[in-house]
C-alpha cells in the first residue's frame, strides 16, 4: 500500500458541505440494504426454496430491489459524489445558494422516494422497475417518481449554477476536469429525465387517477426508454469519473490525456439518449428504419468506452514504468493491489468488459431477438449496474466519507473493503453466470418460481439454485458494505486527500472547443429530434387502440 493512502495531510474539505454528501449517501445505503432484502426474498423464491407469506407478492419485492436499487441508491450516491467534487474543485466550498439547492433538492428526492417506496411495500404498485403502462399503479406511486426526479432537477440545477459562476469568475481558464464531467452528466440527466417527466405528468397520473379512461401504450413505452437507456449512462458516468480523475491519483499517477476524457465524455451525451428503440426491437408499431438508427447511434457509444478504457490502462502501464517496471506486464505489479480505493474499483472495470460484450448483443437486432425478455437480459444488467458501477461506487465510499467527515481510512478498512469486493465478485459470478446461461435456454425474466406443469422447464431449476446460492453471498456482501459505511463514519479523525488527478505533462493541450457548451447541446438536441420527432409524430397522429389498466397481484 502507498504510504499516501491512508490519512495525508492535505486541504480540508468543508464539512457544512459534507453533510449534504453524507446525507445523500446514507440515503443511498439504506436504500441498498432494503434492495438487497429483496432481492435475496426474489431469488430464494424463483429457485422454489421458500414460499412468500400471503401478504408479501413476489412482484411487489421485485419492483422494490428494481426501484431502490436502480434508481434510488444510484441517484441519490451520483448526487452526493458529484457535489462533493464540484464543492472541491470548484472553489473550495459550495455557494449558499448551490448549498440550498442542494438541500431543497435532497428533501423534495426524499418525500418522492417516501412515498414511492410506501405504495410499493404496501402492494399498491407492484409494476416493475420498467414502470410504463398498461401496468398501472396508484397514482401516488407516480407521483413520488415526479417528485424524485424533480429534487434530482433542482440538484442539477446547483451543479450548473456553481459551474457557471466559476467560469465567469475564472475567464479564460479550463474548467477542471471533474466538474466539467459533472456537467456532462446532469445534462444527460436533465435532456432525458424529460421523457419519463412527460410519461408521468401526462400520460400516467391522469389515467391513474381516472380522469382519462385508457392510455396509449406505445407512448408510454417509447417515452420510458427515452430515458431507460440514458439512465444506464447516468450510473457509468460517475463510474466512469472515478476511473478517469481519482484512480490516476490513488496510484500515484497522472491522467494520460485530460482532452481524451473531455471527448469521451461530450460522444456519451450525443449518442447515450437517442437510442431508446433498442429496447423496442421486438415491438411492432415502429418502423424498422427508426429501430435501424438508433441501433447505429447505441454503437456509437462503443466508441467512448474504448477511448475509455485506452486511457485507463495506459496510465497504469505508463505509471508502473515510472515505478521501473519491466517486461510486457511488469506494470501490473506496481498497481496497489492492496487499497480498496484502487481494488474495488478496478473490478468494476474488469467487470465491465463481459457486460460491455453483452449490451452488444443486447443492442444487435438478430442476436437480441434470441435473448430478448430472458433472464440472460438480468444478469447482462447485473453485471453492468450491480458489479461495474456498484463496485466503482463501493470504492469511492472509502475515500469519500472519510474525506468529507475530517476522518481517516485505516488499514483495517481496506481489508475489510478487499473482502467486501470479493464476496460481491463471487456472488455475482455465481448469480448473472447462472442468469445468462439460463436465459440462453429461453427462461423467462419477471417471473416468480413455477414448474411449468412438468414441461422441459424443469431443466432451469438448478441454474435458478445457482441464482439463489449467488444472491446469498451478494446479500452477505451488502451488509458487510453496510458495516463497512458505518465503520467509516466512526473512524479516526484526522484529514483525508480527496484524490483529483492532474493531467500529465506530456499530453496535448486541450482544445477550447470541447468547452464549448452551445455547440454540444446543439448537436444532442438535433440527434434526438432527428431520431424521435417523426416516430413520435406518428404514435400521437395515429395511435392504436388505448387500453385500460392493468393490476395484476
Amino acid at each position: 500500500m502507498r504510504s499516501e493512502a491512508i490519512g495525508k495531510v492535505t486541504p480540508k474539505f468543508d464539512l457544512k458541505d459534507g453533510k449534504l454528501v453524507v446525507a445523500h449517501v446514507l440515503v443511498a445505503f439504506i436504500a441498498l440494504l432494503i434492495g438487497g432484502i429483496a432481492g435475496l426474498l426474489q431469488t430464494m423464491v424463483k429457485s422454489g426454496t421458500i414460499k412468500l407469506p400471503y401478504n408479501i407478492g413476489y412482484y411487489e419485492l421485485l419492483t422494490a430491489h428494481g426501484v431502490l436499487m436502480a434508481i434510488v441508491f444510484t441517484t441519490y450516491f451520483i448526487i452526493g459524489f458529484i457535489y462533493s467534487g464540484i464543492s472541491y474543485t470548484l472553489g473550495g466550498k459550495l455557494l449558499p445558494v448551490v448549498h440550498r439547492m442542494g438541500w431543497a433538492g435532497f428533501t423534495l428526492m426524499t418525500v418522492g422516494t417516501a412515498l414511492g417506496v410506501a405504495m410499493v411495500l404496501t402492494g399498491k404498485a407492484s409494476v416493475l422497475y420498467t414502470f410504463y403502462a398498461p401496468m398501472k399503479a396508484s397514482p401516488y406511486f407516480y407521483i413520488g417518481l415526479a417528485l424524485l426526479v424533480v429534487g434530482s432537477w433542482i440538484s442539477g440545477w446547483g451543479i450548473f449554477y456553481q459551474y457557471k459562476y466559476w467560469k465567469r469568475t475564472h475567464e479564460g481558464k479550463l474548467s477542471p476536469l471533474f466538474a466539467f464531467m459533472s456537467v456532462v452528466t446532469f445534462l444527460m440527466w436533465q435532456i432525458a429525465t424529460i421523457g419519463v417527466a412527460a410519461e408521468v405528468l401526462i400520460q400516467l397520473i391522469p389515467w391513474s387517477f381516472g380522469w382519462v379512461e385508457t392510455i396509449n401504450v406505445m407512448l408510454s413505452r417509447t417515452l420510458f426508454w427515452y430515458f431507460g437507456h440514458p439512465l444506464v449512462y447516468f450510473w457509468l458516468m460517475p463510474a466512469y469519473m472515478c476511473w478517469y480523475v481519482i484512480i490516476p491519483k490513488i496510484i500515484g499517477g497522472k491522467i494520460y490525456s485530460d482532452a481524451l476524457a473531455r471527448l469521451s465524455f461530450i460522444l456519451l451525451l450525443l449518442f447515450s439518449i437517442p437510442v431508446g428503440f433498442h429496447h423496442q426491437l421486438m415491438e411492432p408499431g415502429i418502423s424498422s428504419f427508426w429501430k435501424y438508427l438508433q441501433v447505429i447511434l447505441t454503437f456509437m457509444v462503443v466508441v467512448p468506452s474504448l477511448m475509455t478504457a485506452f486511457s485507463l490502462f495506459a496510465t497504469f502501464e505508463l505509471n508502473g514504468r515510472a515505478l521501473g517496471a519491466k517486461g510486457l506486464f511488469g506494470w501490473v505489479k506496481k498497481l496497489p493491489w492492496k487499497d480498496v480505493r484502487f481494488f474495488a474499483p478496478f473490478m468494476g472495470m474488469l467487470i465491465f468488459i463481459p457486460a460491455g460484450a453483452g449490451g452488444l448483443i443486447n443492442a444487435s437486432n438478430q442476436m437480441n431477438a434470441v435473448v430478448h425478455n430472458t433472464l440472460w437480459v438480468t444478469g447482462h444488467f447485473h453485471l453492468t449496474v450491480a458489479t461495474s458501477v456498484a463496485l466503482t461506487f463501493f470504492g469511492i465510499t472509502y475515500w469519500l466519507l472519510p474525506a468529507v467527515t475530517g476522518r481517516v481510512l485505516t488499514p483495517r478498512m481496506h481489508t475489510l473493503g478487499i473482502i467486501q469486493t470479493i464476496i460481491w465478485c463471487v456472488g455475482m459470478f455465481l448469480m448473472s453466470g447462472a442468469m445468462h446461461i439460463v436465459g440462453l435456454f429461453g427462461a423467462p425474466r419477471r417471473t416468480a418460481f413455477t414448474d411449468y406443469e412438468g414441461s422441459a422447464a424443469a431443466g432451469w431449476v438448478p441454474y435458478y439454485v445457482f441464482m439463489a446460492i449467488g444472491g446469498t453471498v451478494l446479500f452477505l456482501g451488502v451488509l458487510l458494505m453496510v458495516y463497512n459505511v458505518i465503520a467509516l463514519l466512526c473512524a479516526p479523525k484526522g484529514e483525508t486527500e480527496y484524490p483529483i488527478a492532474e493531467a500529465m505533462e506530456s499530453a496535448e493541450a486541450t482544445p477550447a472547443y470541447l468547452d464549448r457548451w452551445r455547440i454540444w447541446i446543439a448537436v444532442s438536441i438535433l440527434l434526438i429530434l432527428f431520431a424521435y420527432t417523426i416516430p413520435l409524430m406518428d404514435m400521437i397522429v395515429n395511435p392504436a387502440p388505448g387500453s385500460k389498466g392493468f393490476i395484476t397481484w
